[in-house]
C-alpha cells in the first residue's frame, strides 16, 4: 500500500511537471491537459511496445505500413507540443491528424472505400467535441473530411483487391463497436473529471463564502467602470445593508460625495494598469449596522487589486477589500489632540512662570527696598510720617504675596481633588447679605453703591465656605472695575435647574476680543502684557470656576464695553453627588445688550498648567481677592 502511494505520488508529480504553466492556475484546464497527456503518451507507449513484434512477424514493412506507424507517433508529438506551448486545440488537431492517417492506412489495406475501418473517421470529430474546444472540433472535422477523400482515392491507387482481406460481416461490427466504445470511454472520462472538478469548485466556493462571512472586512468585485458585480456577506456588518444593495452603483452612493472622484479614479487606475491601490474614504452606514458608537458616517480604507485573467472573470476586473478604520482615525485624532494640548500646556507653563515671577518680584522689590530705607542703610534720615508710609507699603506688599500664594494653593487643591468640600443645608439669602455687609466698607471707599436683593430665604445644599469665597471674589471684582458713582447689585433667583446667584455691575465692561482669553491664569481684560490699569493677579476667576465646579454648577457671563458685566452662577439645589468628580464649571459667554443667541458652552482649564482655552470665554472681569496696594517706584 505504501509502495502504491509512493508510485502514485511520483506519477502525479511527473505529470504535473509536464503541464504548461499557463494551465497551472485554472483547475479545469489543468485537468483537461493532464487527461490529454496521459491518453496520448499511453498510445505512444503501446505503439513502441507493439512495433518490434510486428516487424518480426511481417518483416520489412511496406510504405503504407510505415505511414500507419508514423501516424501512431503523431499523438506523442501532440503531447510534446501541448507540454511546450499549452495550446490544447493545436495538440488535438495533431492528434486527430494522426488518427485520421491511421484510419486511412487501415482502410487502404483492408478494402479502400468498402473497408470497415472507415467507420473510425466518424469518431475523429466526436472525440474532439468531447474535449470542449470548438477550434479542436473544427480542425478534427476538417481532417476527417480529408480522410474520407483519401479513403475514396485509395481504391484507385491500390486497386479493388485489399492487401489484408477481412470478412466484412465480422470486421464491420468490431470496428463500429470499438469506435463507439472509444467515444463512450472518452465521454465518460470527461464527465467524470468534469463532475469531480465542479464538485471541488463548489466546495471551494462554499469554503470561500464561509471565510468571507467570518471576517468583518467587506470584499467587493468591480468592473472597469467601478460598478460592483459581487459583494461579500459582511456588508451587513460594515454598512448595515445587504450585499445585493451594493451591486451596481450601490456602493458608490454610500461613498461620501467628496471621496467619490478618488474612489472611481482608483478603481479605473487599478483596472487599467494592474498596480494595486490603497485609498481612504468615508462611507454612509445604516442604523442596522448596530455600531457601538452609533455613527452614520465611518472612515474606511480600501485596498484594490486587479483580478488575474480578468477577461474571463465574468466581467469582474478589480477586487477590493474595505476595512473599517473609524477606531484608528479616532485614535489618531486623539493623539493629535493630545500633542496639541501638550504644546499648549507647555506654552501656558511658560507664561505662568513669567507671570508669577512678575507678581512675586514686584512686591518683593518693594519690601526689600523700603526695608533697606527703614534700616538706614541708605544713609538717609527718614521722618516718622515717611516711616509709617513705608511700613504700610511693606505690609500691603506682604499681604499681596500672601494672597497670591493662597490663591495658588486653592487652585492646586481644587485641581488635585484635595479641597475640603463639606456640603450642608444653608440659606443662600443670608450668605448674600453677610457678604455684602463685609464688602460695604470697600464699596464706600470706592464711592460705589452696593445693593443686596435676595428674594427671601433660599435653602440650598452647598459648602458655605466655598460659596462665601465665590461671592466675595465676584463682588470684589465688580467693585474694582466700577467707577465712582456706579453700582453693584447682588441677587438670587430660584429657577427650575437650580439657584441662580447674580452679580451685576455698571463698570467698564469687557471687549469682545478679550472674551476668548478670560479665565486664563494671570490674564486681565483690557491689559496689555504687564501694563495693567487695575491691581490683581488674574487668578480669581480660576478659583471661582473650580469652586462652582465642586458643586456641579455652571457660570454665565454677559458683558460689553460701557454696558457693565453680569455674572450668573447656577448651583443645584441638592448639591453635587459625592461619587461624581467635580471638574471645572462650564462657562457660557455673551455680549451684554446684544441680540440673544444660543451661547457656546466652554469648559475652561482650572489648573495653572492646563492648556489655554481656545474657544469661548468666561468673563466678567478679573476676579481676585487680593488687597490693592501701591507699587513702589
Amino acid at each position: 500500500m505504501t509502495i502504491n502511494k509512493v508510485l502514485t505520488s511520483l506519477f502525479d508529480e511527473r505529470l504535473a511537471g509536464l503541464v504548461h504553466r499557463s494551465a497551472s492556475d485554472d483547475t479545469a484546464v489543468r485537468h483537461r491537459h493532464e487527461r490529454f497527456l496521459v491518453s496520448r503518451l499511453a498510445t505512444g507507449l503501446v505503439t513502441m511496445a507493439a512495433l518490434p513484434p510486428y516487424l518480426l512477424w511481417r518483416g520489412v514493412p511496406s510504405a503504407i505500413e510505415a505511414a500507419a506507424f508514423a501516424s501512431l507517433l503523431l499523438p506523442v508529438m501532440a503531447a510534446v507540443i501541448l507540454s511546450r506551448t499549452g495550446s490544447l486545440w493545436v495538440a488535438h488537431a495533431i492528434s486527430s491528424a494522426g488518427l485520421s492517417g491511421l484510419v486511412v492506412c487501415l482502410a487502404a489495406m483492408t478494402g479502400g472505400p468498402s473497408s470497415p475501418a472507415a467507420v473510425w473517421l466518424a469518431v475523429i470529430p466526436l472525440e474532439a467535441l468531447v474535449s470542449g474546444s470548438w477550434r479542436a472540433t473544427v480542425a478534427a472535422t476538417a481532417l476527417a473530411v480529408v480522410g474520407v477523400v483519401a479513403v475514396l482515392l485509395s481504391g484507385l491507387w491500390f486497386g479493388a483487391e485489399p492487401v489484408i482481406a477481412l470478412p466484412v460481416n465480422l470486421a464491420l461490427p468490431v470496428f463500429a463497436l470499438t469506435a463507439l466504445g472509444h467515444v463512450a470511454a472518452q465521454a465518460l472520462e470527461h464527465l467524470r473529471n468534469e463532475g469531480a472538478w465542479r464538485e471541488r469548485l463548489r466546495s471551494n466556493e462554499a469554503r470561500d463564502r464561509m471565510l468571507l462571512a467570518a471576517i468583518d472586512d467587506l470584499v467587493t468585485w468591480h468592473d472597469d467602470n467601478g460598478r460592483v458585480v459581487e459583494a461579500s456577506a459582511s456588508a451587513i456588518r460594515l454598512v448595515g445593508g445587504e450585499a445585493a444593495s451594493l451591486h451596481g452603483l450601490g456602493l458608490l452612493k454610500r461613498v461620501h460625495v467628496a471621496d467619490r472622484p478618488a474612489y472611481l479614479n482608483a478603481i479605473s487606475e487599478v483596472a487599467a494598469t494592474g498596480r494595486p491601490a490603497t485609498l481612504a474614504l468615508r462611507l454612509h452606514v445604516d442604523p442596522s449596522a448596530h455600531r457601538i458608537d452609533r455613527a452614520n458616517l465611518i472612515h474606511a480604507e480600501m485596498r484594490a487589486h486587479r483580478i488575474a485573467g480578468a477577461a474571463s472573470a465574468g466581467g469582474m476586473t478589480v477586487v477590493a477589500v474595505t476595512r473599517d478604520m473609524t477606531g484608528h482615525h479616532r485614535h489618531a485624532q486623539e493623539l493629535e489632540a493630545s500633542r496639541m494640548a501638550a504644546e499648549r500646556a507647555d506654552a501656558v507653563k511658560g507664561r505662568f512662570l513669567a507671570n508669577v515671577t512678575h507678581e512675586l518680584r514686584t512686591p518683593l522689590n518693594a519690601i526689600i527696598g523700603f526695608s533697606e530705607l527703614l534700616s538706614g542703610e541708605g544713609g538717609m534720615a527718614i521722618g516718622p510720617e515717611r516711616q509709617r508710609e513705608y511700613a504700610g507699603l511693606i505690609h500691603q506688599s506682604g499681604h499681596h504675596l500672601l494672597d497670591v500664594v493662597n490663591t495658588l494653593l486653592d487652585i492646586s487643591r481644587i485641581q488635585s481633588g484635595n479641597f475640603d468640600y463639606k456640603p450642608e443645608a444653608m440659606d443662600a439669602a443670608e450668605l448674600v447679605r453677610s457678604c455684602c455687609n463685609l464688602m460695604a466698607l470697600k464699596a464706600g471707599e470706592g464711592q460705589v453703591t452696593l445693593r443686596a436683593n435676595p428674594a427671601g430665604p433660599s435653602e440650598i445644599v452647598a459648602d458655605p465656605r466655598a460659596c462665601r469665597q465665590v461671592l466675595i471674589n465676584l463682588i470684589s471684582n465688580a467693585l474694582k472695575y466700577t467707577a465712582p458713582g456706579g453700582g453693584v447689585s447682588v441677587g438670587l433667583t430660584r429657577e427650575t435647574d437650580g439657584l441662580e446667584i447674580t452679580v451685576a455691575d455698571t463698570g467698564m465692561g469687557i471687549a469682545a476680543e478679550d472674551l476668548p482669553r478670560l479665565g486664563t491664569p494671570f490674564f486681565q481684560a483690557g491689559s496689555g502684557g504687564y501694563a495693567r490699569s487695575h491691581e490683581g493677579t488674574g487668578l480669581g476667576l480660576s478659583v471661582v470656576q473650580g469652586l462652582v465646579g465642586l458643586h456641579g454648577g455652571a457660570i454665565r457671563i454677559e458683558s460689553a464695553p460701557g454696558a457693565g458685566t453680569l455674572v450668573t452662577v447656577t448651583l443645584p439645589y441638592a448639591g453635587r453627588d459625592q461619587d461624581t468628580p467635580g471638574g471645572p464649571a462650564p462657562i457660557t459667554t455673551a455680549l451684554r445688550g446684544a441680540t440673544p443667541k444660543r451661547p457656546k458652552v466652554v469648559t475652561l482649564p482650572l489648573g495653572l498648567f492646563d492648556p489655554e482655552p481656545v474657544h469661548g470665554a468666561v468673563a466678567a472681569s478679573d476676579l481676585t481677592t487680593s488687597v490693592p496696594f501701591r507699587r513702589a517706584g
